[in-house]
This record gives C-alpha cells, sequence and structure tokens, in this order.
C-alpha cells in the first residue's frame, strides 16, 4: 500500500512540474500564434535590395529633388506586395524587418481593440494566478512526498494540493479561452498594418495547452490517490472491526460453556451431598425387625375380653 501510494504521489509531482514549465515558458514567449501579414514592398536603396519596388531609373533610388519626374515600376498586382512573418504572445507581436535585420516588435495590448483590452487584462491575470496555484500545488505534493510520515497528514496535504491544482486547471483554461478571443478579434478589427493574412497557432500555445492538460492529469491523480487511500483505510478498519468482533463473540461462546460446565458439576455434586444423609436417615427411621401382623389381633383380643 505504501509503495503504491508513494509511486502515484511521485506521478502527480511529475505531471504538476511538466505542467508548471509548459506555462511558465508559454507565458513568457510569443510564438501564440504565427503567420504571414500582407504588405506593400519598400522602395529599393542602398540597404534593401530584395523584396523591394525598383524604379526604371539610372540609380537605385527615385531623385528626390526632381518631385515631378515620374518613375516606372514594372511590379503589378500582388507583386507589390510582400508577405511578412509574425508571431504573436500575450505581451508583445514581433513581425519581420523588411528594411533591415531582426524583427520589429509591439506591445499586443496596444494592437488590440478598446473593447478587448479589458479581456486581455483578465487573461493576464488568470494567467499569473495559474501559475501561482501550480507552484502552490506543486509545494503541498512535495511536502506529503518528502515530508509527511504521518498518513493522516499526508491525506490532508493530499486533498489541499488536489483542491488547488484543480483550481488552476480552471483558470488556466479560461485564460487560454480569453486569449484565444482577443487575438482571433484583433485579427479582424486591429491596425491594417498588423493585420495577418493568413495565420495559425504556434508552439506557445500548444505548451499552453499541454499545461492545462497535465495540470488536469495531475489533480486527477492526486484525488484517485486521495480517494484510494482513504478506501483503503476504510476497508482494512471494516475487516478489523469485524475480526474484533468475531472474537469478542467466540470469548463470550467460550465464557458461557465454561460457566454453564461449572455450574452442572456444582449442581450434581450439591445433589450427591444432600442424597446419602436422607437415605440414612430414612433407613433409621425404618425398625431393623419386622412385626408380624398375625400377632396383632391377638393381642386386641385379649384386650377386648
Amino acid at each position: 500500500m505504501k509503495t503504491s501510494r508513494k509511486c502515484r504521489a511521485m506521478l502527480a509531482v511529475g505531471l504538476n512540474s511538466v505542467a508548471l514549465v509548459f506555462s511558465t515558458t508559454a507565458f513568457i514567449t510569443t510564438y501564440w500564434c504565427e503567420g504571414t501579414q500582407k504588405v506593400p514592398k519598400p522602395n529599393c536603396d542602398k540597404e534593401t535590395k530584395l523584396n523591394c519596388i525598383n524604379f526604371n531609373s539610372t540609380t537605385a533610388t527615385p531623385n528626390i529633388s526632381k518631385p515631378n519626374q515620374v518613375h516606372y515600376s514594372w511590379d503589378t498586382g500582388d507583386e507589390k506586395f510582400v508577405f511578412r512573418y509574425f508571431h504573436t504572445g500575450i505581451w508583445y507581436s514581433c513581425e519581420e524587418n523588411l528594411n533591415g535585420i531582426g524583427e520589429k516588435c509591439r506591445k499586443f495590448i496596444d494592437l488590440a481593440p478598446a473593447s478587448e483590452r479589458s479581456v486581455l487584462w483578465l487573461s493576464v491575470i488568470s494567467e499569473v494566478l495559474y501559475i501561482v496555484l501550480l507552484v502552490v500545488g506543486f509545494s503541498l505534493m512535495c511536502l506529503e512526498l518528502f515530508h509527511s510520515n504521518n498518513v493522516i497528514d499526508g491525506l490532508k496535504l493530499n486533498a489541499f494540493a488536489a483542491v488547488f491544482t484543480v483550481l488552476s486547471g480552471l483558470l488556466g483554461m479560461v485564460a487560454h479561452v480569453m486569449y484565444t478571443q482577443v487575438f482571433q478579434v484583433t485579427v479582424s478589427l486591429g491596425p491594417e498594418d498588423w493585420r495577418p493574412d493568413s495565420w495559425d497557432y504556434g508552439w506557445s500555445f500548444c505548451l499552453a495547452w499541454g499545461s492545462f492538460t497535465c495540470c488536469m492529469a495531475a489533480s486527477v491523480t492526486t484525488l484517485n490517490s486521495y480517494t484510494k487511500t482513504v478506501v483503503e483505510f476504510r476497508h482494512k478498519r471494516k475487516l478489523f472491526e469485524q475480526s474484533l468482533r468475531e472474537e469478542q463473540m467466540f470469548v463470550d461462546r467460550e465464557a458461557v460453556n465454561y460457566f454453564r460446565e461449572r455450574s452442572v458439576q456444582s449442581v450434581s455434586s450439591s445433589v450427591e451431598v444432600f442424597a446419602d444423609p436422607t437415605t440414612r436417615t430414612i433407613k433409621s427411621l425404618m425398625p431393623e425387625t419386622s412385626l408380624d401382623l398375625s400377632e396383632i389381633p391377638e393381642v386386641l383380643g385379649d384386650d377386648q375380653c
């Protein structure tokens, strides 16, 4: 029993630790959603020579000193646009820098519509509480696993860890759903220079929901361990009470038989003791020589005469 209980506790601790790592990683990274944005090509210059519009002139750049000069471009239709890679998280949205090296990042809350910013803040608060409750549940599980020698204290810690883990899982689910809703609204109503042409969920989003799955698995494992331990204790208690009851009944039966035999023996000895003097008394009352009945009339006759 102790070994199986310890194995279940170790499994719950492992699942909770995985959920904690996944949730923290997803919270601080910016790959919840990623895709491409359709933006106009920039003008070609000395620094930008790829994915740009090259005007038909003797130089790579137009001569801005002659505003009346007409410049021609052979790019038509989609050739005037370029697809820029972007990725977005809870805090920032970063897109590829077409004019240089690296990325350009903006705060995601500045991109979200004003009507959705309160929902985004609720999502952030829920994510923080989700991680905090995961830490609390993880601490209680470790305390129950390594520092609890008393089974009753271990059951109490197990119950509290299960409650905190379940609450954290529910908060995490709510936070993920709210962020997904805010992002979808931002895709439709966000700034025109940011709206994606195509997008999909990234690995941070997968880590977030993987964290939720591990969290709920840890809570189920902890509740299972608690329930199974309680059932085992009740079963053992029932067996103990049943064996105690049977032992008591056996002792009572033996006592009854013992006193019954003692009472029968005492009664039989009493009968034997009182039976002998009575017999002797009766015998002593009887004469040793018997009378002859034929002599009685003769005596009576002489008296009458």
